[in-house]
Order: C-alpha cells, then sequence, then structure tokens
C-alpha cells in the first residue's frame, strides 16, 4: 500500500512539472508568431492641375534722371530741396545771386534806389520726381554749369530682371508678370523691353517691368519675380516625402500598399516638381492606390508595414 501510494504521488510530480514547463514555451511560440511591421502613414494620389516656376531677382530703377545745373557763376541765396523730396515741374528749387550783382548790387541802388536791382536767379526743376542727390546748399559759391542736384523722374520708374540669356523664351513672349517685395506685397507687372547688351560674366540680360501702380518704391529694391515655364491642367502627384531615390538620383520610386500590411517598391517617373509636390508621369495609379509617406525610407522591396490610425486614406 505504501509503495502504491508513493508512485502515485511521483507520477502527479511527473505531469505538474512537465505542464509547467511547457507553459513558458507556448507563450515563447506565440510571441515568436505574432507579426509586428514597420509605422507608416499613407497618402492617396492626387489629381489636379500643377505649374513649373521660376523664380528671378529684379532691381527697382529710375530709368531716366534730370540734373540741375547752375546757369551762372554766383552765390547760392536760398535752397529748397532736400534728399528724397519730391518736386514737380517747373518749381523753384534754387535761388542764386550772380557774382557780379553780389558785388556791384549795392553800390547801383546808392546811385538810383529807383532801378531796384537785385541780380537774384531762380533755378528751376526740368521734371518731376525725386530728389536722390544734392551737391550744394544755400551761402554755396558755384561756378556756372555746375551740378547742384539729382532729380529722378517718378514715370521712369520701372524693375530690372536680371535674366538668364537662356529663359528669354519665358518671358519675352509674356505680357505681365508677379513681383513680390521683400515685405510680401504683391504687384503686378507689366513686360517691357529688353536692353540691348549682355553681361559678359553672368551671361544674364535686363528687361524691363513697368509697375502702374507702384508706389513710393526706393530705388535699388530687390523684389522676387515669379514666371511660369510649364503648366499642366489635370496631372497626378505625390507629396515630396512620398518619392524616393537611390545615391546617384537616378532613379525613384514610391512605396504601395497591396494590402492592409504589406508594402511593395514601384518605380516612377518623375515630371514637374514644386516644394512640396512632385508629378508622377508613369505609372497610373488608381483612385484606391495608397502610398506611403512617412515610415518609407530603407523599406526593401516587399516590406510588413502597420498603418498608423490618423493617417491620409487608411485602407
Amino acid at each position: 500500500m505504501n509503495i502504491n501510494f508513493v508512485g502515485v504521488v511521483l507520477a502527479a510530480m511527473f505531469f505538474a512539472a512537465c505542464g509547467s514547463a511547457a507553459k513558458p514555451e507556448s507563450k515563447a511560440g506565440t510571441a515568436d508568431s505574432a507579426e509586428t511591421g514597420t509605422p507608416v502613414t499613407v497618402v492617396d494620389v492626387s489629381h489636379g492641375a500643377m505649374g513649373d516656376y521660376i523664380e528671378l531677382n529684379a532691381v527697382s530703377a529710375f530709368l531716366q534722371k534730370s540734373y540741375v545745373k547752375a546757369i551762372a557763376n554766383g552765390y547760392l541765396q536760398s535752397a529748397d530741396v532736400y534728399p528724397g523730396k519730391n518736386v514737380e515741374k517747373g518749381q523753384v528749387l534754387f535761388t542764386m545771386k550772380t557774382k557780379e550783382a553780389q558785388s556791384i548790387g549795392n553800390a547801383i541802388e546808392k546811385l538810383d534806389t529807383t532801378l531796384h536791382f537785385s541780380g537774384v536767379s531762380s533755378i528751376r526743376a526740368s521734371q518731376h520726381g525725386y530728389i536722390t542727390q544734392l551737391n550744394h546748399q544755400s551761402g554755396d559759391y558755384v561756378q556756372d554749369g555746375e551740378q547742384l542736384a539729382v532729380i529722378s523722374d517718378r514715370s521712369s520708374f520701372v524693375f530690372l530682371l536680371d535674366l538668364p540669356y537662356e529663359l528669354r523664351p519665358y518671358v519675352l513672349g509674356k505680357s505681365s508678370v508677379e513681383l513680390v517685395l521683400p515685405d510680401g506685397t504683391k504687384l503686378n507687372g507689366v513686360v517691357g523691353a529688353a536692353m540691348p547688351t549682355v553681361d559678359s560674366a553672368s551671361q544674364t540680360q535686363n528687361v524691363v517691368i513697368r509697375v502702374p501702380s507702384a508706389g513710393a518704391i526706393p530705388e535699388n529694391l530687390i523684389a522676387k519675380v515669379r514666371i511660369l515655364k510649364t503648366a499642366k491642367p489635370n496631372t497626378q502627384s505625390l507629396p515630396r516625402d512620398a518619392v524616393l531615390t537611390d545615391e546617384t538620383e537616378s532613379n525613384f520610386w514610391v512605396m504601395r500598399l497591396i494590402d492592409s500590411a504589406t508594402a511593395v517598391k514601384v518605380p516612377v517617373k518623375k515630371g514637374i516638381e514644386t516644394r512640396d509636390r512632385v508629378e508622377i508621369l508613369s505609372p497610373q495609379f488608381g483612385k484606391e492606390d495608397k502610398i506611403l509617406v512617412t515610415g518609407n525610407y530603407g523599406l526593401p522591396d516587399t516590406a510588413k508595414v502597420k498603418v498608423v490610425i490618423g493617417s491620409g486614406g487608411t485602407p
């Protein structure tokens, strides 16, 4: 009896030990069999208009300038000018008294007070514009023909576009362009004539862009000019982050979902590129196709993935 009882106890302990040893193996096997993929987000392929723009610099300038000069040797009696002042055509800028009048004027008045000889002459603006240079002030002695000031003609205000010669077909065939000033102000410009010279070093040509409603814009201000190079009314495109490339940037591809947990490599051919999107010329994707936009870098040709909830267009 005692021997049988001991045998039963030993058998029970043996089966209990075997059962407890098998449980960890079952857990490990379950963990190994659970497949986890790379977290990714996906987007749909967009269809719409795209344009390829080139951005060039244009500098504000006054094409015509008027030089105010002394009309005789003498002394400037008054100067109602200062740099930046807006003057009108015919406005008195300077009054001057000739050297001879300065020396003999008082003597003549003593001889005959009815003559009222002053010897003072007025120098007027020959055109309307801004005083951009001032060379003399009241009290200065000047000689005949000496430059007193420079007036920049308001009506000659333009932007000079610095145009590479090879881009002439994209600019000279247009009637208008958009200019963006450094403060974000946008102006519509009218494309004018091209200057008859080219810079020998940069091979660029200045093109005149007139701005009808420019307002008070200073000279030598640099504006950005966006020029449409190519436009497509309806094409497919993807975010830039969705398009991958090799080290030489000669081959391009995207990662497309083929089911809820698998992505495959699809070679693509690029077209127009903007700051945030890339045109896909081929292949043609369907409306139901989902393309990886994050988590796609470094994935193999076929990869297990896990689409993050809330990404654009979950499968």
